[in-house]
């Protein structure tokens, strides 16, 4: 609040508030939806402020008022539960609960130095919309080089154990596995990745509408 003054006289009073990113709202339901969990919101700000703005975007966890070491608690007693804990954050008071984080992901213009180099993974587009196609593509991409992994590996393993697998083989197929499951990975950096995600996370969109 900031009070105007006129010649020493109280005037008039204006209202300061964040305001809440227009994607905001739909990010964190299509996160509870895709994660099968509730957001927590770690800020700073005071519990009257934080209050309003997580129930402007829909989350009903929120822990206000915390200094730096207060979030790295929080996010440590999640661990505690066992949970899997990805946090979301730009600024240096961020960081280290970011470090503390199973993934921290930082938010790339906004963000500061630090918190970019401490996060695990940084989005460079600074939308939230952007955070369920990165979760979605992530989970696709382990289950498919796992399924790679280990089925050269059963095929490896089973041919040793009814057979003579000469060690060449062996070892051209382990390392030949290495090298699809890296290839694999690389598919991320083709466009038609990240849109065929988005077109899938618009596809599900009706069903996390409330109206609906």
């Amino acid at each position: 609040m900031i009070v105007v003054r006129i010649d020493g006289e109280p005037a008039g009073v204006l209202g300061l508030a964040d305001q809440v990113r227009p994607d905001a709202a739909d990010t964190v339901a299509r996160l509870t939806a895709l994660t099968a969990t509730t957001p927590h919101l770690l800020t700073g700000d005071s519990p009257r402020a934080a209050a309003r703005l997580a129930a402007e975007v829909g989350i009903t966890n929120v822990h206000a008022g915390l200094l730096p070491q207060d979030k790295v608690a929080a996010v440590r007693n999640l661990h505690a539960r066992g949970e899997r804990v990805a946090l979301v954050g730009d600024g240096v008071n961020d960081t280290p609960a970011l470090a503390a984080a199973h993934v921290g992901i930082a938010m790339g213009r906004s963000g500061s130095d630090l918190a970019l180099d401490t996060a695990d993974a940084v989005i460079t587009r600074d939308e939230l919309a952007t955070l369920p196609t990165l979760i979605s593509l992530a989970r696709r991409l382990v289950i498919a080089n796992l399924v790679i992994a280990g089925t050269f590996i059963a095929v490896l393993v089973s041919w040793d154990l009814t057979g003579t697998l000469p060690l060449p083989l062996g070892v051209a197929g382990h390392e030949g596995s290495t090298i699809i499951v890296s290839l694999n990975g690389l598919r991320l950096l083709r466009n038609t990745a990240w849109q065929h995600a988005t077109n899938q996370r618009q596809l599900v969109a009706p069903q996390l509408d409330p109206d609906t």
